[in-house]
C-alpha cells in the first residue's frame, strides 16, 4: 500500500513538471490511471485511440480480369489445284458459230434487200444535205437532222450485213452533185421516198423468219414513216 502511494506521488510530481514544460502533450500515452486513493480524485491521462491492427500477411495487388475471347476455329488450308489450260477449237467459240440463231442462215436470203436499203438510205442522206443548203433558214436544222438519221440507218443495215456474212459491205453511194429543182417539189419527192421506205421495211420484216432482223426492219419502218410526217409538216408550213 505504501509502495503504491509513493508511485502515485512520483507520477503527480512528473505531471506537474510536464505541464510546465509541454502542456499540450500527453506525458504517458496509453497509461491507465490506478484506482483513486483516499487523498482525493486524480484525473487519468487521456487514452490514445486504438489503431486497427494490421495484418502481417503480404498485400496481393488486384488483378484486372479481361473478358474471355471466343475461340476462333482455324480454317483448314485449301488444297492448291494446278491451273489447267482450256483449249477450245476455234470453230466452237461463241463468236464463230456456224449457224447462229440470230442474223444467221435464216437472214442470208435477205442480203440483196439489205444492200438495196443501204443504197437508198445513202441517197436520202445526200439529198437531205443538199436540200439543207438551199432551204429556208427555219428548215435547215431539221433537214440536217434528217440527213444524219438516214446515215444512221445505213450504218445499222451494214452492221446487219456483217453479222450475217462476216464481211463488210462497200456501198456505192451517190456520185456527183445533187440538183434540187424547187423547194416544194423537193419536199414532195422526199416525202414519197420516205413513205415508200417505211412500207418496204415493213414488207421485208414480214418476209424474214429471223427474229432479230425482223425487229430491226420494223424499227426502220417506223422511223421512216416518222421522217415522212416531218416532211409533210414542213410542206404544210411552206404552202
Amino acid at each position: 500500500m505504501e509502495q503504491n502511494h509513493l508511485t502515485n506521488t512520483d507520477y503527480r510530481q512528473y505531471d506537474r513538471v510536464w505541464q510546465r514544460v509541454a502542456p499540450d502533450l500527453e506525458p504517458y500515452p496509453g497509461w491507465q490511471a490506478p484506482a483513486a486513493s483516499t487523498s482525493g480524485p486524480q484525473a487519468a491521462p487521456p487514452t490514445a485511440p486504438m489503431q486497427p491492427a494490421q495484418s502481417s500477411a503480404p498485400t496481393v495487388p488486384a488483378v484486372r480480369m479481361q473478358p474471355a475471347q471466343p475461340a476462333v476455329p482455324s480454317m483448314p488450308a485449301m488444297p492448291t489445284v494446278p491451273a489447267v489450260p482450256v483449249t477450245t477449237p476455234v470453230g466452237q467459240l461463241p463468236g464463230a458459230i456456224q449457224d447462229p440463231c440470230c442474223m444467221g442462215s435464216q437472214a442470208a436470203d435477205m442480203l440483196g434487200v439489205i444492200t438495196g436499203f443501204v443504197e437508198e438510205e445513202l441517197v436520202d442522206r445526200a439529198y437531205f444535205r443538199a436540200l439543207s443548203r438551199q432551204a429556208p433558214v427555219w428548215a435547215r436544222q431539221t433537214l440536217r437532222e434528217l440527213s444524219e438519221t438516214a446515215a444512221e440507218h445505213a450504218k445499222r443495215l451494214m452492221s446487219a450485213y456483217y453479222l450475217i456474212t462476216g464481211q463488210c459491205y462497200r456501198p456505192q453511194g451517190v456520185s456527183g452533185p445533187v440538183y434540187i429543182q424547187g423547194w416544194c417539189q423537193a419536199l414532195r419527192e422526199r416525202y414519197h421516198t420516205k413513205a415508200c421506205d417505211g412500207l418496204n421495211y415493213a414488207r421485208a420484216a414480214d418476209g424474214t423468219t429471223d427474229i432479230c432482223l425482223r425487229e430491226m426492219l420494223t424499227e426502220l419502218s417506223q422511223e421512216s414513216y416518222q421522217q415522212a410526217r416531218v416532211l409533210m409538216g414542213m410542206l404544210q408550213k411552206t404552202l
